[in-house]
């Protein structure tokens, strides 16, 4: 197995149902759910948050680095280190940020995202 393959996908991250084409594949989402993750991003929490950690939620998105683990309410977020991971919801995270409570890290906004597009 060589290194592309295994950042691929087979299962779409959000709704865990079988990936057909090469660019759902390669983007770990199908369509569907691409779109819904989008429209959830552009709506209600782009107003809410700074649009730098809003960027920072999307690129965690994209790359795959949180998966949902109870529906749509808990989910694993991998951390920027790429070996760390933590808890996070729209309400909380385990991050050291997030464990302060002082700011909302990126980990819980991509969290409310995916709990949007649900």
């Amino acid at each position: 197995m060589n290194a592309a393959a295994t950042t691929e996908h087979t299962h779409c991250l959000r709704c865990r149902r079988v990936l057909r084409s090469a660019r759902s594949v390669a983007a770990g989402y199908g369509p569907t759910c691409q779109r819904k993750v989008r429209e959830a991003a552009k709506a209600e929490v782009v107003s809410q948050y700074k649009a730098h950690l809003v960027a920072k939620a999307e690129e965690l998105i994209e790359q795959g680095g949180i998966i949902a683990l109870r529906g749509h309410r808990i989910f694993q977020v991998v951390a920027s280190n790429g070996t760390d991971t933590y808890k996070a919801a729209p309400q909380g995270c385990t991050c050291a940020a997030g464990l302060k409570g002082k700011h909302v890290c990126y980990h819980r906004i991509a969290a409310h995202i995916l709990s949007l597009a649900a």
